[in-house]
């Protein structure tokens, strides 16, 4: 009966996020419809004339009405077909493809180093809980969330790259460089991500081993006489896993939104990079594929989020 329930609850999750999938295909389309200019005209150049810029408006199907051509664009992005790079003429998926491994790359890197930074963070303050330690960690990790991630990064690169030497600025990788070349390279970008990620990350594992701690049993094994570290990671942290697994996914969600910032500031060739140049060029296909891709992104980590707080609560299972 239970796994009924757990398996609806991860239903009603997975359905309402194809929905809201479907209405943010409505709102990327509008919103690529409000850009100011003809894209045609842009395409052309100023010098066009009035029957080349009607001739290629045709061709894009921007004469039809946007119903129609949402509909279109639609059918084409379940089916696959992403269509034409209004600039050079390729393949918006070959496009993408050229650069999301670069994408996948950086923020798979960014996960490696923040994460176990961030659980770190976050056990340790809950096994010190109300110490020195404990509020510090508090006090920098406010602090940390509360700076944007443009002006980490402008301040690390004009420390670390324009007065120190330490590091280049521009984050160029070709898949040639070696260990060291690699650090160097994904330095600046990673620290600059991993930043406020941590920081939230580590609140929120803190939150919720705290929480546990909280319980009955745990109280148990404390009036027992258990040290602060055990209780923490013989009791706490096993029972605590599906918050934290909740709080990664969340954290990590952000990443998405700073990963835009951070590739357009290192000049990184990226997802991201690659949309921010679609957009200075109206390149409508191209943009409307990558946001989609990034909402996509941003929904599946939200919905894992989602499993995991069911999974980890038995009252909601019950529910």
């Amino acid at each position: 009966m239970r796994n009924k329930v757990v398996m609806r609850l991860i239903g009603a999750r997975i359905g309402a996020n194809v929905l809201l999938l479907l209405a943010i295909s409505l709102l990327v389309f509008l919103g690529t419809e409000l850009l100011p200019g003809n894209v045609a005209e842009i395409v052309l150049g100023q010098g066009a004339t009035l029957e080349a810029v009607a001739g290629l408006s045709a061709a894009m199907h921007l004469n039809q009405p946007a119903a129609l051509r949402y509909l279109i664009w639609l059918g084409g992005l379940v089916s696959g077909n992403l269509g034409q790079s209004l600039v050079n003429g390729d393949s918006v998926a070959a496009l993408i493809a050229s650069r999301l491994p670069n994408s996948l790359l950086l923020a798979g890197l960014t996960a490696l180093v923040s994460v176990p930074a961030a659980l770190a963070l976050g056990i340790t303050a809950a096994i010190w809980r109300g110490t020195l330690y404990d509020r510090v960690v508090s006090v920098v990790t406010i602090a940390s969330v509360s700076v944007p991630e443009f002006l980490v990064a402008t301040l690390a690169v004009l420390i670390f790259a324009v007065r120190l030497h330490w590091l280049p600025a521009l984050a160029y990788f070709d898949g040639t460089d070696s260990l060291s070349g690699l650090i160097r390279v994904f330095a600046l970008p990673v620290a600059t991500l991993s930043f406020a990620i941590v920081a939230q990350m580590a609140r929120m594992t803190r939150a919720a081993l705290v929480n546990t701690l909280e319980s009955s049993y745990v109280e148990m094994a404390v009036l027992k006489g258990t040290p602060p570290a055990r209780v923490v990671l013989w009791h706490a942290l096993p029972n605590a896993v599906g918050p934290i697994a909740n709080a990664i996914a969340l954290s990590l969600s952000f990443l998405l939104g700073g990963i835009i910032i951070v590739e357009t500031i290192f000049d990184y060739p990226g997802l991201a990079r690659l949309m921010v140049d679609a957009v200075s060029t109206r390149d409508m296909p191209l943009i409307q594929a990558c946001a989609m891709l990034f909402c996509t992104f941003y929904l599946l980590l939200v919905l894992f989020a989602d499993i995991a707080a069911i999974l980890s609560n038995p009252r909601l299972r019950l529910r």
